[in-house]
Order: C-alpha cells, then structure tokens, then sequence
C-alpha cells in the first residue's frame, strides 16, 4: 500500500506545472517540457505507472530481515528496473504512457521516497530474530544450539522421528540418540509435525528456520525449503550439513544461509515466457519432420514411437520425460537400466537403424519440447537424471543435489562443455555455474551454442 500511494504522489508531483516547467530549463534532458497531463490522461498515466512499480518492487515486499543499505539499493534497482519498461512503453507510443520529462521526474521522487519508505517498515535483521529448527537429526539439532546465538522457540520435525505416543505434546519428548538423552534439546518444546510448518511460522512470527535432517531427504528437505521461501523465512543449516544445499557464502561462523533464491520473480516470468515461446514455435516448425520420424520409427521396428522414463525434477519431486523410441522393444532389461541417459557413444546392439540415426542428429528429443511447453522442464537447466542414478551419484558427490533447485533442461552449460553423467563433479561444477549466472540472455546463449552443435552433428552424419 506504501508503494502504490507514493507512486501516485510521485506521477502528481512530477506533473505539476512548476516542476515541469523548470525541467523545461534543462538543456537536452528538458524537451520537449513542459509537458502537463490532464485529469483523465494523468489517471492513465498513473495507473500505467502503479502497474509496473508493483511489479517490479515484487521482491521487496517479501518479510525478510535486511540491513539499510540493502534495503535503499534492492529497492533503487527495482524502482529503475520499472521506469526502464516504462520508457520501453513510450518507445513503442502507448497511448497513456508518461511524457518523458514526467518519467524523468517521477523517477528523481521515487529514487528519494520508496528506498526511505522501505528502510522505514523494513524488518530489521537483530537479537530479536525467532528462529525454530526444523529436522530429525538430534546431533545436527544439538550442532545448532551450540552455534546459534539467536533465540529458539521450538523444534519441527516429523512425528516418528522422536515421538511414539498419538498426539504431539507442546514439552519437549526425551529425545535420544544411542539411547542416550541429549539435554539441551530436552528444554525445546515441540512445535508440531511438518504438516504444521507454516502454521508454525505464522503463529510465532518465524524469521529464520534452522535446518538439521540426517539425510536430505527429497520430500521432507525440499517441501521445507518451498515452505521457507513461501513465507520468507530464512534458511541457515551447520557448516557440516551444507552439502546439499546452494549457501550464500562460506565465510563467517558455523551456522550458513541457504540461498533460496537464486533469481527473482522478474527472471522467472521471462524464462517461462521463453520457454513456452521456444518450444510451441518449435513444436510447430517441426511437426511434418515428427511426422517422418514416427513413420520411419514403425517401419524400422516393432513397438512404440515413444519412449518414456521418469526423471527428477526440481526440488527432488519426479516427472516422465518423453524421447522417440531409439531402442528394441524392452531393450532396457538387465544393464540397460544402469546406463546414464547422456551415455550415446559406442555401438549398441540394441539401438535401432533408425535410433542410431535419431541419437546422432539429436532428433529424438524433440519430444522434450512437449515437457518444456506444460512446465516439467525449461529449455535451458540442469539436465535431468533418472531417481536410482541420481541416488547412485549422491553417493560419490556429496553435493549433487544442489541441482535441484532450479527446474531441469533441456541443455544447459553442462551438455555445451561436453560434461555428462559419466563425469558427476564436473557436471556438477557446471550446472551450479548456470544457477548462480542464469538469465534470459545468459539462457539464450547456451541455445545458440546448443543449436550449433546440433547442426555440426548434423552434418557429421550427413
């Protein structure tokens, strides 16, 4: 509400006569001031602006603690990221976008009156932060307590973990490991089961939550964090328990923040939009080329067009990927199941004429682009692997789970350079690269350089 009214203040302070014409002064920047907005054309102008502020400013009405020069240049940056799509709108002659002298001047004000107004309101990062630990690991739980120098008011965790009896008491149950009772975790009342965790953080006010599971589990760990980064909760786990999460940094204490965000709100409507975008065109100009694949498919050998298989999917949850069938019927019996999905080097007795062909060019993920089109997957991001390898890949690399936080790709920076599941560090190192770097022209690069070698492999086997 704060941002809306001081927009408006600032579309009306930046019409005013006198303001416009001493813009009009200006050498260069002035022209072609003054230029003063009727009541009806000011109302549109205004609305115009107040949209685009509001979405911009997205990310700062989350309720995370931050300091004051935080708050003044994440706030600065978002108030010049909606005047830029403004002018965008004068550029292609809107019919209520704001003169340019009302757009200079609106932005002088806002620069001023939203960075004061959000350090105002601004929820302060102090000794008065309420953090809770959420998890089932008593000796990652006890880890916390002793590095932690913020007030714990409870502990979250799922119910068999520590609890026999039918219902959850609000003192703390005997909490043991080995059969012995670790006392400190003794004096923590029991909050509630996972199922309560944004009631919890909501009826005590939680800013930070403090994670301590003994295995990243997918459903339990993620749904935590998608619950933290729903509510703007922080979350920070020990030092010793970081490798299967993306941190902030590594300098400081004991206790590390999870990165929860490795892009904003903006960055992921474009990629969506590019996403969609990309593959609805391509399904389109490919489509009489499906259509000879699937004859050729049926033709060359009995069974399905296509093949399907499950794959993990951001946060650790799964989804069926779709390839045109490249193999004999059932081909996957026995060792087969235990080959990585980049694995297309080497002659298989079981790849068909045509899926030899289909493998080479690449063609037979042209069914992945259905994926990309109803959200399971983005053109560009980590590439994803079937359930039972990632586990088997887990454990050689202990952060491989660290993909998960963005949603999987059909490319991305990993397959460029060559890296595939046979090399799981390297891989690893890649895709982590594209999370911290990834944007639309970032993304948009990696499909150039993707579609070049397509082409290149193309001609190979042509």
């Amino acid at each position: 509400m704060g941002t809306a009214v001081l927009t408006v203040v600032a579309v009306w302070i930046a019409n005013l006569p006198a303001l416009q014409g001493a813009l009009s002064l200006v050498p260069y920047v002035g022209g072609p001031a003054p230029a003063v907005l009727s009541n009806g054309d000011l109302t549109f102008a205004a609305s115009t602006t107040l949209a685009a502020m509001l979405a911009a400013m997205w990310p700062v009405f989350k309720p995370r603690p931050r300091r004051i020069l935080d708050t003044i240049l994440l706030t600065q940056k978002r108030v010049l990221l909606a005047m830029v799509g403004l002018a965008a709108l004068g550029y292609y002659d809107y019919d209520y976008a704001l003169p340019r002298p009302t757009l200079i001047m609106a932005t002088i004000v806002l620069l001023f009156l939203l960075p004061a107004w959000m350090v105002t309101i601004r929820r302060r990062p102090n000794s008065r932060s309420r953090a809770v630990i959420v998890g089932d690991d008593p000796e990652a739980m006890a880890a916390i307590l002793d590095a932690i120098d913020v007030p714990v008011l409870g502990y979250v965790s799922p119910p068999s973990s520590y609890n026999t009896g039918a219902t959850q008491a609000a003192a703390a149950p005997e909490m043991t490991d080995g059969g012995e009772a670790v006392s400190r975790l003794d004096e923590l009342p029991n909050l509630g089961g996972l199922s309560r965790l944004d009631e919890v953080f909501v009826q005590y006010d939680i800013d930070t939550a403090l994670l301590a599971y003994t295995e990243t589990d997918r459903e339990e760990f993620f749904g935590t964090l998608a619950e933290c980064h729903e509510h703007g909760v922080t979350a920070q786990v020990h030092r010793e328990h970081a490798d299967s999460v993306l941190t902030e940094g590594t300098a400081g204490g004991e206790i590390i923040e999870i990165d929860l965000e490795p892009w904003d709100w903006q960055d992921h409507v474009a990629k969506r939009i590019f996403d969609v975008a990309f593959s609805l065109s391509a399904l389109l100009a490919l489509s009489p080329l499906m259509l000879a694949i699937a004859i050729a498919i049926k033709l060359d050998s009995p069974g399905p067009l296509l093949y399907a298989q499950e794959r993990t999917a951001e946060f650790g949850d799964t989804f069926t990927v779709y390839k045109f069938r490249s193999m004999v019927t059932d081909a996957e019996d026995g060792t087969g199941a235990k080959l990585s999905e980049e694995d297309r080097g080497g002659i298989d007795p079981r790849v068909t004429r045509v899926g030899w062909f289909l493998r080479k060019t690449h063609l037979d993920e042209i069914p992945q682009l259905w994926s990309i089109l109803v959200g399971d997957m983005s053109v560009v991001g980590p590439r994803p692997e079937r359930p039972e390898l990632d586990e088997d890949i887990e454990s050689s690399v202990g952060e491989w789970r660290r993909r998960w936080f963005v949603r999987p790709g059909l490319t991305g920076l990993a397959q460029i350079n060559g890296a595939t599941g046979h090399e799981p560090a390297e891989k690893l190192r890649y895709d982590i690269e594209y999370i911290r770097k990834q944007s639309f022209w970032f993304d948009l690069k990696v499909v150039i350089r993707q579609l070049w070698i397509v082409g290149h492999d193309a001609i190979k086997v042509l």
